[in-house]
């Protein structure tokens, strides 16, 4: 049953359809996951950020995600690679 819909910022999307099949699958399989469990037990909450920013980790790439408890949603709101994603 999921509990929380998912949404994707324009810069997730864009980098996913520039990503090979078989990566994007891997990481839209992670971020279906999310709907279930918003914040898994190996995510990280990024440090300095205003608002709740957690991080989790596919492979050699990072997806960036907020939760938004009132209206039940969790907003991808970029991936990237892991040297990439932070700067």
């Amino acid at each position: 049953m999921n509990i929380f819909d998912i949404y994707l910022d324009i810069p997730a999307q864009k980098f996913l359809k520039k990503l090979d099949l078989s990566s994007s699958l891997r990481i839209i399989e992670t971020i279906k996951k999310l709907a279930e469990d918003p914040i898994p037990h190996d995510s990280k909450r990024i440090i300095g950020e205003k608002e709740k920013v957690f991080r989790i980790r596919v492979g050699k790439f990072r997806v960036l995600y907020r939760v938004d408890y009132e209206n039940y949603r969790v907003v991808v709101i970029n991936i990237d690679y892991r040297d990439r994603i932070y700067k």
